[in-house]
């Protein structure tokens, strides 16, 4: 009797005790060694002869192109595309203070009002509420507030249309750092970095994945039986941000603002009621989708902020595949993906990757991930 009361007592004190927490993810735990020749400068021509690296869970890898993606989908599928548009949005101006001219640039980040953008200047520790800028042929502006980070509001004197058109004529390609410090911009990236189908302008920074499609791809991709649908989110300067906390789970992401049309959603929705897939093309995508998708799986109509935050641990809701790029070590892209088709998984196939000569980041490969079970 004794030894019974006393393995019960153990029982009982097995229960009741708490669980240990999960170590939390550290940046480590996305880190990798990728060669300086692995980043690509320039895209491939034409866009769909990229390669394109099928990675299945638990199934593997088959290295193909671009081209091939017909073929990896059946009909009735959906692809999801972000439609948005790359503006030129990096600025180089003046700031005039007590006689002293001081060479400032800024990349536009978020549009605040008609009149207003939110921008990470430099050098913006030289700047303070109040000062003027000019860009150049009639475009001024005052600095509003001072953020963190080099961030700032900047009130143009230009509103609407106008101000949009002097952006346009002033402004260069904002390039991804990593490509910009190598070589400067240039006539050729302002459609080499530009979907084939964006319409609706306000971005600062190309779903990359996009750029991969011509409209002989998207005539095949519908032949097939594949229908495609399209959302919006205005890419920010903030996803080149480096993530700065060793705790992954203290990051905070940039705000970009998302569109998902009523009618993209029920079709969606519809797709899924048949039994198709959705293939989200990009992380842009898979991002705003999610964002607009409840916890019962049904894809609502969306137009709000989104700073969605995808970890692995994350339970996807709407999407069934993901094709994008090649990301930067330690990036919450790569910790986005990694949570879509499992960490072992993503490590792997970039070792692959690195190993078999892929070209990394906005101008590079691709790859079609299917989500782990």
């Amino acid at each position: 009797m004794a030894l019974r009361r006393l393995h019960r007592r153990l029982v009982l004190d097995l229960i009741l005790a708490p669980w240990p927490s999960p170590r939390p993810m550290r940046l480590s735990d996305f880190d990798f060694d990728l060669p300086e020749d692995r980043i690509a400068l320039r895209p491939a021509q034409p866009r769909d002869s990229a390669r394109l690296l099928l990675v299945q869970p638990e199934q593997g890898m088959s290295d193909l192109i671009v081209r091939d993606l017909p073929g990896l989908l059946q009909p009735g599928d959906a692809l999801v595309f972000n439609d948005t548009k790359v503006i030129p949005a990096r600025l180089s101006g003046t700031r005039a203070r007590d006689g002293n001219i001081t060479v400032v640039e800024a990349t536009l980040h978020k549009r605040a009002a008609a009149d207003r953008w939110t921008a990470f200047m430099r050098p913006g520790k030289r700047l303070k509420a109040g000062d003027r800028v000019n860009f150049g042929e009639g475009l001024d502006a005052t600095v509003v507030e001072k953020h963190d980070g080099g961030e700032v509001l900047l009130a143009f004197d230009l509103s609407g249309p106008d101000l949009d058109q002097a952006i346009n004529t002033r402004g260069d390609m904002p390039l991804p750092p990593y490509i910009a410090a190598k070589r400067g911009e240039d006539a050729q990236d302002r459609s080499d970095y530009q979907t084939v189908y964006a319409r609706e302008d306000g971005s600062v920074a190309a779903p990359t994945a996009g750029l991969h499609f011509t409209p002989e791809l998207l005539t095949a991709i519908r032949e097939r039986g594949v229908s495609t649908h399209f959302v919006t989110l205005h890419v920010g300067a903030g996803t080149f941000l480096p993530v700065k906390t060793d705790d992954v789970s203290e990051h905070k992401m940039h705000a970009e603002f998302g569109v998902v049309p009523r009618e993209t959603a029920d079709a969606l929705n519809a797709v899924h009621a048949a039994g198709g897939r959705i293939i989200c093309v990009g992380t842009t995508s898979l991002r705003l989708l999610e964002s607009a998708t409840g916890e019962d799986g049904v894809i609502k109509p969306f137009a709000d902020d989104t700073a969605i935050f995808i970890t692995p641990g994350y339970r996807f809701r709407a999407a069934d595949g993901l094709m994008t790029n090649f990301h930067l070590p330690k990036s919450t892209l790569f910790m986005l993906v990694s949570a879509f088709a499992g960490q072992a998984t993503m490590r792997a196939a970039y070792e692959h990757a690195i190993a078999d000569g892929y070209r990394f980041y906005s101008y590079g490969d691709g790859s079609l991930l299917w989500r782990a079970a």
